[in-house]
């Protein structure tokens, strides 16, 4: 349906962030292991931060020379270039060092210090040539006043990890040295998606 704004047949921003929100508590609730459970404050901030950031990234995520369609079905997906997938690619770290470093669940993760990077798979040398190129892509971003492409950043900073992590252990890294670097790349590549969906206005969440 488009929208004709003369007529003033538009839908308010509030309740478009409202329905956002609704939907991202259903797919959440639908995924517990007791669907019935009552929400949680916890789960109900969760449930606001990938509503409202879906809205926000569907948005920034354009062109901004292309024609808009908006859908809530894609902008809510866990897969493709949303909002949803960023912050679910970014708990999934967190829940990668968690278990690699023996941290519990429930509390905020305690990033691991800086280590040397070993490369043992072309995998891990294809995520940091994307983690370096993080300055000439801000830098063009700012000069050129295109945010569609910090978000291409993202997304394509988020499959160059999941080659990794398929790719890489981690936890049973063959060596001590070698998982120390594995989780510098995991520590940096969580910083460099948590950095850039600051930059757009959306929190990241460590558990989704």
């Amino acid at each position: 349906k488009k929208f004709a704004t003369r007529s003033g047949d538009t839908v308010k921003l509030k309740d478009l962030l409202d329905e956002a929100i609704r939907i991202a508590g259903e797919d959440m609730k639908s995924r517990m292991e007791n669907p019935d459970e009552d929400f949680t404050d916890a789960i109900a901030d969760v449930a606001k931060t990938v509503g409202i950031g879906a809205v926000k990234y569907a948005d920034l995520s354009m062109n901004r020379e292309s024609n808009y369609k908006f859908s809530y079905g894609r902008m809510l997906s866990l897969n493709g270039n949303t909002a949803p997938y960023m912050l679910y690619a970014y708990a999934r770290i967190c829940g990668i060092v968690r278990k690699a470093t023996d941290q519990p669940d429930e509390q905020k993760v305690v990033w691991p210090e800086a280590n040397e990077i070993l490369i043992t798979h072309d995998s891990e040398k294809q995520l940091i040539r994307n983690l370096i190129k993080l300055p000439d892509v801000l830098s063009e971003v700012e000069s050129e006043l295109y945010p569609n492409r910090l978000c291409d950043y993202l997304f394509e900073t988020s499959q160059k990890f999941n080659q990794f992590y398929e790719n890489c252990s981690v936890n049973n890294a063959e060596t001590p040295e070698l998982k120390a670097s594995r989780l510098s790349l995991c520590t940096v590549s969580a910083a460099t998606i948590r950095l850039l969906m600051g930059f757009i206005g959306i929190d990241v969440v460590e558990r989704l």
